[in-house]
C-alpha cells in the first residue's frame, strides 16, 4: 500500500542529508541488539560527551550516558536470557512520531527502533530546541563515515508540520510499527493515516504522574540535597510537562511529621528554583487559572501560603476522582495527607503513569499494586528517576514488541 514518495520541498530532512527512500522501503532488519548497532551507539555517546556545549544540557548528557556499550550491553544481558531459545529479528520499518513537549525523547524513540533491529524514520518536532539540533549534528556526522555505512540507511529524521496530512499517509504506509509519542488528540489525528494491514501502533497517549513521600523518613535523614535536586529534575527541568512529571504529592508517615516534612521540603525546593528555574509571565497566569478552576469546580481545595508563584501548592481534604484533569505546568502541585497507600485506589485509572517515591520500600509498592490489580501505574522510580527511560515503558516490552520471533520446527 506504499504511496507516492513525497515531494523533498514538503518536509526538512535532518539526516542523513542523502537519504534515498527507494533504499529506505527495502531495509532488511537486524537481530535485536546487534554489535554494530551497539558500536555505533557507543560512537554517538562519545561525540557527545566530548561536546563541550552538551555540558550545557543534562538531558543530553544523561542520554550520552544511557547509549554507552557498557549500559547497553546490561540491556542485552538480560535481553537474551529472558529469550535465548528465540530467534528474532526486527520487524522491518518504524515511523516514529515524537512529541514536541520533551527535546531528547526522538532520541530515546530511535534508540530502541535501533535496538529491536528496525530501521527508522522519526519525524522529530519542528520547535527550535537545542538539543535536537546538537543530537541531530553529531549523528550526521557519524553517518557520514565509511565506518558505519551499514547503518546509514537505518536512521532518517525530519521535519514537517503536523498538518500535512499527505506526509504523514505516506510514512504511515512505510511502518511495519508506528510509534507515536503525544496526547490523546494527536493520536486521534494520526491514526486516520492508514498503516499496512499486518502493521500495528504504539502509543505513548497523554498520562498522569504523581509522588508518594514518607514524611518519617524525609525528617530522619540529615542530608536532603540529592532528593531535592533529583525532584527539581522530575518537575521543573521541563515545566513538568513531561508525562512522568508528579503533579499530586501524597504524604505519608505520623500526623505530626507532615507539617514539618512539607516545610522542610518545600522550603528547600524553592530555594533550589530560585536558583535554577525563571517563571516566565504565562506560566504565572496559568498557575492562578488552573487555581481558581479547581476551587470552583470542587470542594475540599486550599491554597498554601508561598514566597512567590514559583511553587503553587494546593491543599486537598479528598481525593477526587478527576484528579488528572487538575493540573498546570512550572511547579502546580496538588497534596494530600493519607494514612496509607490503599487511600489512592479509587482515583488510579488508566491516564495513571509513573509513581516516584521516597522512603518507601520496592516491597510495600509490589503488594500494594498487585493486592488491588490496579488498571494504571506503569512504573514506580524513586524520586529524581522518574525521566529515566528503560526498553519497558508505559507497560511495553519494546525490544519484544518492536521485533518479531521466527518459529522454526
Amino acid at each position: 500500500m506504499t504511496l507516492m514518495r513525497p515531494d523533498s520541498n514538503a518536509f526538512n530532512l535532518l539526516i542523513p542529508h542523502d537519504t534515498d527512500f527507494l533504499k529506505v522501503e527495502s531495509i532488511h532488519p537486524l537481530d535485536p541488539y546487534n554489535s554494530i548497532v551497539i558500536d555505533f551507539l557507543d560512537a554517538w555517546s562519545k561525540r557527545l560527551l566530548l561536546n563541550k556545549e552538551s555540558r550545557l544540557y543534562p538531558d543530553v548528557i544523561t542520554f550520552a550516558f544511557w547509549i554507552r556499550k557498557g549500559h547497553i550491553r546490561l540491556y542485552k544481558e538480560v535481553f537474551e536470557k529472558q529469550n535465548s531459545n528465540e530467534l528474532r529479528l526486527g520487524r522491518g520499518r518504524l515511523f516514529h512520531i515524537a512529541p514536541s513537549n520533551v527535546p531528547i525523547n526522538f532520541a530515546y524513540s530511535l534508540v530502541v527502533g535501533l535496538l529491536s533491529g528496525n530501521s527508522n524514520i522519526v519525524r522529530v518536532s519542528s520547535k527550535d530546541f537545542r538539543q535536537v539540533s546538537l543530537l541531530s549534528e553529531e549523528l550526521e556526522a557519524l553517518l557520514q563515515k565509511e565506518q558505519w555505512k551499514d547503518i546509514h540507511d537505518f536512521i532518517t529524521l525530519v521535519q514537517y508540520d503536523r498538518t500535512n496530512k499527505d506526509l504523514t499517509d505516506y510514512f504511515s504506509s512505510l511502518a511495519d510499527v508506528r510509534v507515536i509519542w503525544g496526547g490523546d488528540a494527536t493520536i486521534d489525528e494520526i491514526r486516520s493515516s492508514k498503516i499496512p494491514p499486518r502493521s500495528f501502533d504504539i502509543c505513548f497517549a497523554d498520562r498522569y504522574s504523581l509522588c508518594v513521600i514518607n514524611a518519617d523518613i524525609l525528617l530522619c535523614e540529615e542530608n536532603i540535597s540529592g532528593l531535592i535536586q533529583g525532584f527539581y529534575n522530575d518537575t521543573f527541568l521541563f515545566d513538568q510537562n513531561a508525562c512522568t512529571a508528579p503533579h499530586l504529592i501524597v504524604w505519608l508517615g505520623k500526623k505530626e511529621n507532615k507539617e514539618n516534612a512539607k516545610i522542610r521540603f518545600w522550603d528547600a525546593i524553592q530555594a533550589y528554583a530560585e536558583s535554577k528555574y525563571e517563571i516566565v509571565p504565562i506560566t504565572a497566569v496559568d498557575k492562578l487559572t488552573a487555581f481558581c478552576r479547581e476551587a470552583i469546580t470542587h470542594d475540599g481545595v486550599e491554597r498554601k501560603k508561598s514566597k512567590d508563584n514559583t511553587i503553587v501548592r494546593i491543599q486537598l481534604s479528598q481525593l477526587y476522582e478527576d484528579i488528572e484533569t487538575c493540573r498546570s505546568i512550572g511547579g502546580y502541585f496538588n497534596e494530600y495527607d493519607a494514612t496509607t497507600l490503599d487511600e489512592l485506589v479509587p482515583i488510579i485509572s488508566r491516564k495513571f503513569q509513573t509513581l516516584s517515591y521516597f522512603g518507601l520500600k520496592q516491597q510495600q509498592l509490589k503488594e500494594f499494586i498487585e493486592k488491588n490489580r490496579l488498571i494504571g501505574i506503569d512504573r514506580c522510580v524513586p524520586i529524581g528517576k522518574t525521566l529515566d527511560f528503560e526498553p519497558i515503558w508505559d507497560g511495553w516490552n519494546l525490544i519484544v514488541s518492536m521485533s518479531k520471533v521466527i518459529q522454526i520446527v
